[in-house]
């Protein structure tokens, strides 16, 4: 394979369709890297037709694709998890390069995917029925899963590869086909990966991508041909997506937005509890959707707590992702930097104490990148918009409550519900906390309690809108369809025709 830096010389980024590349001219979007503040290159903003020209490739490719024995499509996904390994410092490379993330978060990202790849391998085994013998007189039942057709992803700019790699892995494994529909603020991950999937020997159509935004979009939700379409994003294009989709008679999965507390009680390693916040608040400069964004102090830890926050915060090394030592690289685009400084400006208006303030950081050498410091809100209420509202960037509120109760009251008053934590020596705090807290996702001393991909992620009240959450078991629920048989071989004996509702006697 190329290296990162001539994979993402290409002046523009187009799509993949039936195995190879494609795309005319036509709309395009500048494709940044943020570290510099310049457009590196342009993407395709494909139209509705090159939408149907992707899906059409998929639907042709489905029914040789979903008759190949499981263990082969198993074994494709065999030697895509190696090409993986192979290229890995390529993948998050390119990463770095149009998302700005640092490079070692980077690779964490494309591990993580890896490893939703390395379940996706064991499918076989997971697309097992069950079998009941004798029924009834003479009659055998059993039920099998199977693939429900053409499948669509659309990601989000903040994990290029991992989130994909949440669906397509699973998807093709249970012989489903797939079009995936890539941020256009982070574009070239998706064809490196459609490489190699063709390198490994996956069947042309199976895999496709479509570069775009809106215009794609509404052209894949609305496609008569596609069955299920799986999506990460903020909460209202979730919504939307689940709304428009299920409209339109496609099953859906759609995780959105996200306000994650970390409860931190008086008993807790405070220096633990300190430095899970400082990676899981200004890890990836915020920009995840499990990322911590509000510290719940319980009791007379606060004022320690602020502090000790802080202090750390103002030593992140904030630089360019391919810098050494880089900590927290620049948010994805300007856009979004102005839309993070403006939640800043609002939390001061809105009268939060501002203890760190990182809106006037600027990188030597990197005047024009988007970058903003670590920010520290102290004092923040739950009528705040800095509260309410999920900022995606390196910006921590502090909210201070009086006992364990009052964080739970505090935390199912949110209507994000992604993730959570709690640090705490307590063994019944813990226990209980995990009992009763209503939430998806949940760390007992973990500050990012992403499930391993043998089990599913996803949250509940206003992030996901479905019924299944995404990768893992469920993951294999939602790609494919429950199929129940019941059988009875003739024995020579006919009874004649039978008018009631059949019963096993």
């Amino acid at each position: 394979m190329n290296s990162p830096h001539h994979r993402l010389g290409q002046a523009m980024v187009g799509n993949w369709i039936n195995g190879r590349p494609s795309g005319a001219a036509g709309r395009t979007s500048p494709v940044f890297n943020p570290a510099t503040g310049e457009a590196a290159r342009e993407v395709l903003l494909s139209t509705a037709g090159d939408a149907g020209d992707a899906v059409q490739a998929a639907a042709a490719a489905f029914a040789d694709w979903s008759a190949t024995p499981s263990v082969k499509r198993a074994r494709v996904l065999f030697a895509f998890k190696a090409w993986m390994e192979k290229n890995m410092d390529a993948l998050a490379m390119a990463i770095t390069l149009e998302h700005g993330k640092t490079f070692d978060d980077a690779r964490g990202e494309v591990q993580r995917g890896l490893e939703v790849v390395e379940f996706a391998c064991g499918i076989p085994h997971l697309m097992k029925g069950e079998f009941t013998e004798q029924v009834g007189s003479g009659i055998d039942a059993w039920s099998i899963r199977q693939p429900i057709g053409v499948c669509v992803g659309i990601t989000p700019f903040n994990f290029p590869v991992m989130v994909p790699c949440w669906m397509f892995p699973v998807a093709i494994a249970c012989g489903n086909t797939f079009v995936l529909k890539p941020s256009e603020r982070d574009p070239s991950p998706s064809l490196m990966m459609a490489q190699g999937l063709k390198e490994c020997g996956l069947p042309d159509g199976v895999f496709n991508v479509v570069q775009g935004d809106k215009e794609a979009v509404e052209a894949l939700l609305t496609h008569p041909a596609v069955a299920a379409v799986s999506f990460v994003g903020s909460t209202p294009i979730a919504k939307s997506i689940h709304q428009i989709a299920s409209m339109h008679g496609k099953r859906v999965q759609a995780l959105g937005g996200a306000k994650n507390h970390l409860v931190v009680m008086p008993d807790a390693d405070l220096d633990q509890a300190v430095d899970a916040l400082i990676g899981a608040a200004y890890g990836s400069a915020g920009e995840r959707c499990m990322a911590i964004s509000v510290a719940v102090a319980v009791g007379p830890v606060a004022d320690a707590l602020v502090e000790k926050v802080a202090q750390k915060a103002r030593a992140i090394r904030v630089a360019a992702g391919d810098a050494p030592g880089a900590e927290m690289g620049p948010l994805v685009t300007g856009a979004h930097l102005e839309k993070v400084r403006g939640y800043v400006d609002t939390g001061v208006a809105e009268g939060a104490r501002l203890v760190v303030d990182g809106r006037g950081l600027k990188v030597q050498g990197n005047e024009k990148g988007f970058y903003i410091g670590p920010c520290l809100f102290d004092h923040v209420t739950p009528a705040m918009k800095i509260y309410r509202e999920e900022i995606f960037g390196p910006v921590l509120g502090v909210v201070r409550v009086e006992n364990f109760e009052q964080a739970l009251s505090l935390i199912h008053g949110h209507g994000f519900a992604n993730g959570v934590a709690l640090f705490t020596r307590d063994g019944d705090s813990a226990r209980e906390f995990a009992s009763r807290i209503q939430v998806g996702m949940v760390g007992i001393n973990v500050p990012i309690p992403v499930p391993m991909a043998f089990h599913s992620f996803g949250g509940w009240k206003d992030s996901l809108f479905g019924d299944h959450h995404i990768h893992g078991p469920e993951g294999v629920r939602f790609y494919t369809r429950y199929k129940a048989i019941t059988q009875r071989w003739p024995t020579g004996i006919r009874s004649g025709a039978e008018f009631v509702m059949p019963t096993m006697r």
